[in-house]
């Protein structure tokens, strides 16, 4: 049996320096927690707002009426704003084989409500209100006196037509000048060269 007179005192040291390493570790932790610095605020600013173009107008599609000599007389076809005459008559089926073509002016640029006339080999050249020039009336401003001009329209059916654009907004089309009472196919075939949309 060996007493060691050293092993209680060698005990109460490891007891003490383990206390002092676990005061130190908890003091250490305490000072990682007060000095901890603080977090940091990222702020993200967008990108300015981009300027958005406005919009822009559309130009509207243009009613031309084409006869003569093509494969679909006497038709309303629709065309994009800058549209030639060569293009309405090939809307219209294109040309017939009888047709002068060296009396039309193929390149010229359309308006809403032109008449395309294209004549046949031989035929004398009609006089028609088309790109070429003429006196058109402007039927949604026209007053009563100037509708009054084109042939079958008197002063009552011209009121008419003056009441019917005030009630119902204006003309766009041979269609809807046909709704007026007192006007049928054959007064619009009379007066179709002698009015525009615009």
């Amino acid at each position: 049996m060996s007493d060691d007179p050293q092993s209680p005192y060698q005990s109460r040291q490891l007891v003490i320096v383990f206390g002092l390493l676990a005061a130190l570790i908890v003091a250490g932790s305490a000072l990682l927690l007060l000095s901890r610095p603080e977090p940091v605020t990222i702020t993200i600013n967008p990108p300015p707002p981009s300027v958005t173009p406005l919009p822009t107008n559309t130009p509207s599609p243009l009613q031309i009426y084409v006869t003569g000599a093509v494969a679909q007389p006497g038709t309303v076809i629709m065309l994009p704003a800058g549209s030639r005459v060569e293009d309405a008559i090939a809307a219209a089926g294109g040309a017939l084989d009888t047709a002068n073509l060296e009396a039309v002016n193929l390149a010229a640029l359309l308006r809403d409500g032109d008449q395309i006339h294209v004549p046949e080999q031989g035929a004398a050249p009609a006089v028609l209100a088309t790109t070429s020039g003429g006196t058109l009336i402007h039927i949604n401003s026209a007053t009563l006196e100037e509708i009054d001009t084109l042939p079958g329209i008197g002063p009552a059916l011209a009121q008419r037509i003056i009441d019917y654009r005030e009630a119902n907004g204006p003309f766009t089309s041979f269609d809807d000048l046909d709704a007026v009472d007192g006007i049928g196919p054959d007064l619009l075939s009379q007066i179709a060269d002698m009015i525009t949309f615009d």
